[in-house]
């Protein structure tokens, strides 16, 4: 139990410099260190990346809470897109967590890992996007966009920023407008994505002490605080770096987390 509580204390405290160092928090940052530190406390590894991804879901519903509420006073939430999508992110969401819950976790290590790779090439190679339409395009097919980024997102433990920014952009939405509705879709993601995963790892019995379903109360208790003492200091070490070289660190660093899980799952 000790050494469970002190690896998520130091998940926390490596989370939120990193998050605070790179300007991108949650599932992306928190998922490869919350699996290593389990590892550490013996965790099965049966169901390490469950844990890892339904604790992290579980950080960032107040974190989106907060950020949300931060854009809504500057009126950077586009509502319009906030009504039409929602749903569906919330449906994606619900089955990416139904999802995971039936994968075994060298697969769900994979799944990560090859995503991590993909953020990590896309921000060192190609920081920029290009617009593909002036507006977000209305009709059913669109709607295939935002229960892709729920699942997704879901399954991977992650608020889904990476992939709302990046899809908003590029359909002409304000960086500005895209990353606070993106804020306010992580808890559309973040809170049904938890509470399926606490359904779908009830009573497992090889689950860590103190956990809920798949989600590890302790972890949750630790992590949340401890990240949101420390991002600051990432975040003034962050000043001393120019954005293009931040970009290629936090692309190194999630290729660094990416193979250390594509060799988790292959040995």
């Amino acid at each position: 139990m000790l050494i469970h509580a002190v690896a998520m204390l130091a998940t926390g405290c490596v989370a939120g410099v990193l998050a605070g160092l790179f300007g991108i928090g949650g599932g992306i940052v928190i998922v490869p260190v919350l699996d290593t530190a389990l590892g550490l406390a013996g965790v099965d590894p049966a169901i390490r990346m469950h844990v890892a991804v339904a604790t992290s879901l579980a950080t960032i519903i107040p974190t989106s809470i907060s950020s949300a509420r931060a854009h809504h006073a500057k009126l950077s939430v586009d509502f319009d897109i906030v009504r039409r999508w929602a749903p569906f992110v919330l449906l994606g969401a619900l089955l990416g967590s139904w999802l995971a819950s039936q994968l075994q976790s060298q697969v769900l290590a994979i799944l990560f890992a090859t995503l991590a790779l993909l953020v990590a090439l896309k921000m060192m190679f190609l920081p920029g996007s290009r617009n593909i339409t002036a507006a977000v395009p209305r009709g059913p097919l669109v709607l295939v966009i935002p229960t892709t980024i729920g699942a997704v997102s879901s399954m991977m433990g992650i608020g889904g920023g990476t992939f709302s920014v990046m899809t908003l952009t590029m359909f002409g939405e304000s960086i500005h407008k895209a990353v606070g509705t993106a804020a306010l879709f992580g808890l559309v993601i973040s809170l049904p994505g938890t509470l399926g995963y606490i359904v779908t790892g009830w009573n497992d019995a090889r689950l860590p002490p103190g956990s809920l379903g798949y989600v590890s109360l302790l972890g949750f208790a630790m992590i949340a605080p401890t990240s949101f003492l420390t991002a600051p200091l990432g975040a003034k070490i962050a000043h001393t770096f120019a954005t293009r070289t931040l970009s290629m660190l936090f692309g190194l660093f999630l290729i660094i987390a990416s193979m250390r899980l594509f060799y988790r799952a292959f040995t």
